[in-house]
């Protein structure tokens, strides 16, 4: 017995379905999170993480006007000591990802005794 196939190259019987077959694939983000406006030191900012994109936009239910959606992967959220260990997550479970390296800080170290400096830039005024 055969079964028919779509564009997709599945087939619609379900002996034969696996999951090579799913016509949506699964695209993951891995970043290392950026601080909050709120904060001045570097907490929850050592990891990596990894989240799902969205594969179907999100509706707003016309009763509440509340937002939903049907796909439950926005909801995971995956953490990583580093993008290796998350790459390598994607890789042995066949889900397509894109890296976002951060940027270096470009911190600028003064000292308190520079705001009074003779050579400063601006003058200094109340």
């Amino acid at each position: 017995m055969g079964c028919r196939r779509f564009k997709s190259c599945c087939p619609d019987h379900a002996a034969i379905w696996n999951h090579t077959c799913t016509t949506s694939i699964m695209k993951a983000r891995i970043y290392k999170p950026a601080r909050t406006a709120m904060q001045s030191g570097n907490a929850n900012t050592k990891e990596w993480v990894l989240v799902y994109e969205p594969e179907e936009p999100r509706e707003v239910e016309p009763l509440m006007g509340w937002t939903s959606s049907g796909d439950m992967r926005q909801q995971v959220t995956l953490r990583f000591d580093n993008a290796e260990e998350a790459i390598a997550y994607c890789e042995r479970n066949g889900v397509a990802y894109e890296v976002f390296r951060p940027s270096p800080d470009a911190r600028v170290i003064k000292s308190y005794a520079d705001n009074f400096a003779f050579n400063r830039r601006d003058p200094w005024t109340h």
